[in-house]
């Protein structure tokens, strides 16, 4: 009889790194315990997750496999004393909150305390899971737990969704060489450097440009705006992955040059963009480099640079009505 796995996670159920890690388990045991929640609020779906966990029976699980955030389950580790515990460091706090998003000094008392709790799970944990070979050194380095076995998994896109498929266009798109982004506008998705390349290119009317995702107030600066651009503040998967179908070329990332994280971190959408087979421009950095190299289809350039992006952007337009001609 194989281990017992009960899988817990802060993250709603259908999060793509949850999808991925759900179906691993339930390889490894078809009748795993899965405590989650997809309610939208991070606080409900916490508080549920907790309540679930405190009254849950341990004695039936072998291994707990802690999913995104294991930080937030940390103050019920006790439960989980004398089982396997795996987790998944997708994301370290410290990193996160003082680096990326940059909402708390390191060396202010906040600081220190999240980087206590992100080296306290690292010490809890039997196997660490990294999404890239670059997270797990920089883990290594930065918090000195080095004993551990680390484990890397890079993520997948929800194929039930994300497939290779032709969809209509509407005719305002016929002979125009289109262009996608979509993201939820983290700093380190370097989004700005995308809205200065197209404001260089935005007169370019064999082009026209498609941003998905919450610009809102969290840009610094203003946006482009032209007839071949068209935002969209968010779209269900099914309906994001017919505009992505529809696209010419996908930008990926990350772009950001000064967030240290961007360069440790392959997009979840170059993922997306990978399964539906999409010409995509990366940003050139160790991690995108793990799994993708440049072909016709790849395109790597520096980041931070608007004008190499912009310029990349015209070169794979070009190169497409080169191979039509």
């Amino acid at each position: 009889m194989g281990n017992r796995i009960l899988f817990i996670t802060t993250k709603n159920l259908d999060y793509i790194r949850n999808v991925q890690e759900i179906k691993l388990v339930k390889q490894q045991d078809p009748g795993a315990g899965i405590i989650g929640s997809y309610d939208k609020s991070y606080f409900i779906r916490l508080m549920k997750v907790w309540l679930r966990i405190l009254f849950s029976d341990m004695k039936k699980y072998d291994i707990v496999w802690i999913g995104f955030a294991p930080q937030l389950v940390y103050p019920l580790f006790w439960k989980f004393r004398k089982k396997k515990v795996v987790i998944d460091f997708f994301i370290s706090f410290y990193d996160t909150l003082c680096y990326d998003r940059k909402m708390i000094s390191p060396k202010a008392l906040p600081g220190r305390l999240i980087y206590r709790l992100d080296l306290a799970v690292l010490k809890a944990a039997e196997i660490i899971i990294c999404d890239t070979r670059a997270h797990r050194e920089y883990f290594k380095k930065e918090f000195g737990v080095t004993k551990k076995e680390y484990r890397v998994l890079y993520l997948e896109a929800d194929q039930r969704i994300f497939y290779p498929r032709q969809v209509k266009r509407p005719e305002f798109l016929l002979g125009k060489y289109v262009v996608l982004y979509f993201g939820s506008v983290l700093p380190l998705q370097g989004v700005e450097v995308i809205l200065s390349a197209m404001e260089s290119i935005k007169e370019d009317r064999e082009l026209h440009f498609f941003i998905i995702g919450p610009l809102g107030k969290k840009l610094h600066t203003g946006r482009p705006e032209g007839e071949n651009i068209t935002y969209i503040n968010w779209l269900p998967q099914e309906e994001l992955a017919d505009y992505i179908a529809m696209a010419d070329l996908c930008l990926a990332g990350h772009f950001h040059k000064d967030i240290r994280k961007a360069s440790r971190t392959i997009p979840g959408k170059a993922y997306i963009y990978r399964a539906m087979e999409k010409a995509m421009i990366l940003g050139d950095n160790e991690a995108n480099r793990e799994i993708f190299e440049e072909s016709e289809k790849i395109v790597f350039v520096p980041m931070g640079d608007e004008n190499a992006l912009a310029t990349a952007i015209v070169d794979m337009k070009n190169k497409k009505e080169n191979v039509t001609v």
